[in-house]
């Protein structure tokens, strides 16, 4: 059956996601050679995988960029993203989960449920994605299956099955028991590429059938059919209880959880039946609605080759072979080769030159892409991630992609005049490519600031820079990407720009009011003028003008966030206004507001977690205190150890790998993600903003 004869119902979009370190790219790189796609199996150590195929990802063994592939299991096409573990990367997993249909969430089974775990978990929920867990790692010692799902349990607050019984434990790992066949499946051989089952050891036969028991009754709770069969005590076929299984998992009730290692080759099978017989096809999952473009009509887009094409834009990436390559996903119609789209978001038509299917960074290339598929386009000029291209007879807006804002910021200019070109082209790829990734240029000194979400997220893309774009660059110490706010409302704030010269003079009046909002609300605009006193022309000139102004705040340059504009009236004239009139008292009218709005610095708190042995705890706790940290709680880990929740300011975690590996003799790590903006302490303002 060639890729083509695929029908819908036979599709399998997923992720792999996870907290780093926990096997997702290994897994990845199982899967592919079980299905065929590959020949040998890919090593994170040797730097051989297919999926992390960026030097700088195979230098660190880490996963940077998600990676999409393409292979088959069972007479069904299986569209993979690889996606990062680590928080630097969140965009990627971000994007990865808006255009998924399902999700396979790796879990370390030595450490259970970590920081990235829950995250990439609370993304999944967002965008209520199906998934099914694997508990890896079950070779290593100290490994617990029981006590995954107990984690994934009490952590993340699902419905965790336990569908398989594990044969042996730690070094002795060698297979599992598959309680819906009641069949022990061993893995042997170097390569684990023939499962042979066999029937259940007697030694486990007991605690199998306890299980398979619980696991019966949790199933048959999830269709009223096959409950009332359970409960007049009739016998349950595979058949009855994987239906009500897969609908469980397509309503996110339950998720089924699977055992293996995925480095010594055990369990990656019954993983991938697992992908085919509970995750979605297109099919299972709800037809995507976006809006008109023009009317704002709510317009609803199946999964149909006959409908009008639309599809997300949901990664843009450089390629050095290719050009600018654009990642979809179609969720209505064809999209063909040569054929032209109308890029809804940006309001202009696109022309597609090429169509690829992706396999990690090799392409292959095809003449359409259908309902359901993940590919790349070459030729795009005008497209950026979150964009909807669709049929110009049907101009239908996807929801948007948000991402987190920049936490960290580094100043950085070329080394010589002939990098300083490069420099802008390199910059401006990589921001296309990277919606967390964003440039600036300081008022005050001219400096170039590029801001991103840690510090390694802008190493990586510093050593891109060089790499790619053969840039060299010397780059400033990491600066935290502080934000201003206001503080209390301001009423109304009046301004006139007038300017007279020679010829016609410049006119504009507004009138303005500013209100706090809650954290996380980004900078609203409002319009309330009536009775014409401003010309509708105007008004978006007036906007302009305030978001301009806002990216610049009057304490210390910083942008400003969390903050309501409403534009409540004002005056024209009929022959010196004009929109540059409107923009500039915009500008002035919102930062005379905002001095009068008790404008405060906030700075980005992080949810921080260090994981150390007993005896360093005390010695831990002192410098997160030390550092103006919040100690939130702690729990006992695995081999005696304990992990510290905590929230610190960015500002005074720089240094900290550092001294935690000096204070616990290199024994403790520690993870920490972006949480909230905070106002910053009376002296931290002073030192920021220098008074």
């Amino acid at each position: 059956m060639t890729a083509q004869e695929f029908p819908l119902e036979r599709y399998r979009n997923i992720g792999i996601i996870a907290h780093i370190d926990a096997g997702k790219t290994t897994t990845t790189e199982r899967i592919l050679f079980y299905t065929g796609r590959t020949y040998r199996l890919g090593n994170i150590d040797e730097g051989t995988t297919v999926t992390d195929w960026m030097e700088q990802e195979r230098e660190r063994g880490i996963t940077i960029m998600s990676a999409a592939v393409t292979t088959f299991w069972k007479d069904h096409k299986i569209n993979i993203i690889d996606t990062p573990g680590h928080i630097d990367f969140t965009a990627e997993v971000q994007r990865s989960l808006r255009v998924l249909d399902g999700g396979i969430v790796v879990f370390d089974a030595v450490q259970g449920v970590e920081p990235q775990s829950e995250t990439v978990w609370r993304q999944a929920n967002r965008y209520a994605v199906p998934r099914i867990c694997f508990a890896n790692k079950m070779d290593r010692v100290g490994a617990s299956y029981s006590r995954t799902l107990e984690s994934i349990k009490a952590q993340l607050g699902a419905n965790p099955l336990a569908m398989q019984v594990p044969i042996g434990a730690e070094e002795s790992f060698c297979g599992v028991v598959d309680l819906l066949t009641e069949r022990a499946i061993y893995f042997e051989g170097e390569l684990g590429s023939k499962p042979r089952e066999e029937e259940i050891p007697a030694e486990l036969l007991t605690i199998a059938e306890e299980q398979r028991a619980i696991l019966v009754e949790q199933i048959a709770e999830l269709d009223d059919e096959v409950m009332m069969k359970y409960l007049e005590g009739e016998t349950l076929t595979l058949a009855e209880l994987k239906m009500a299984l897969r609908k469980g998992v397509l309503q996110n009730k339950v998720t089924p959880v699977f055992c293996g290692s995925s480095l010594r080759n055990k369990g990656v099978q019954p993983l991938l039946d697992a992908v085919v017989d509970y995750l979605p096809s297109p099919l299972d999952v709800p037809d995507v609605t976006g809006i008109h473009a023009k009317t704002g009509d709510m317009i609803t887009c199946p999964p149909d080759d006959a409908a009008p094409m639309t599809a997300l834009v949901f990664k843009i990436v450089t390629d050095n072979y290719v050009g600018r390559l654009a990642y979809v996903r179609v969720y209505s119609g064809k999209m063909k080769k040569n054929d032209t789209y109308l890029n809804a978001t940006q309001g202009k038509k696109e022309r597609v030159a090429r169509l690829l299917r992706m396999y990690a960074d090799h392409r292959e290339d095809m003449d359409e892409l259908k309902a359901g598929d993940i590919g790349a386009i070459l030729g795009l000029k005008q497209s950026f991630t979150g964009d909807t291209l669709c049929d110009p007879s049907k101009q239908v807006l996807l929801e948007a992609i948000s991402f987190p804002h920049p936490v960290i910021s580094v100043a950085i200019e070329p080394k010589t005049a002939a990098d300083q070109d490069r420099m802008g082209i390199a910059l401006q790829k990589l921001a296309e490519e990277d919606p967390t990734f964003s440039i600036r240029q300081d008022a005050e000194t001219g400096q170039m600031i590029i801001s991103g979400m840690g510090e390694l997220h802008l190493e990586i893309l510093v050593d891109r820079m060089l790499r790619e774009f053969k840039v060299q660059a010397n780059v400033g110490n990491p600066r935290v990407a502080y934000n201003e706010t206001i503080t209390r409302s301001v009423p109304e704030v009046e301004y006139r720009f007038i300017k007279q010269t020679g010829g016609h003079g410049q006119f504009a009046h507004v009138v303005l009011r500013l209100d706090p909002l809650e954290s996380g609300a980004g900078v609203v605009f409002e319009d309330r003028v009536s009775g014409g006193a401003i010309p509708r022309e105007f008004i978006p000139a007036v906007e302009k003008g305030i978001l301009e102004a806002a990216e610049s705040g009057v304490l210390a340059g910083y942008p400003m966030t969390d903050l309501k504009v409403t534009l409540l009236d004002g005056s024209f004239h009929e022959v010196d206004s004009s929109e540059l009139a409107f923009r500039m008292a915009g500008i002035f009218a919102f930062r005379q507001g905002v001095n009068q709005g008790k404008p405060i610095l906030l700075e980005p708190i992080m949810k921080v977690e260090v994981v150390v042995p007993e005896a360093h705890t005390g010695d831990v706790l002192g410098h997160i205190n030390l550092r103006h940290g919040n100690v939130l709680g702690m729990d006992l880990r695995q081999g005696n150890a304990q992990a510290i929740h905590a929230e610190v300011p960015l500002a005074e975690m720089f240094g900290y790998a550092t001294e935690l590996r000096s204070a616990t003799r290199g024994r403790g790590v520690f993870t920490m993600e972006f949480e909230r903006y905070a106002p910053v302490s009376e002296a931290v303002m002073k030192k920021v903003v220098g008074l």
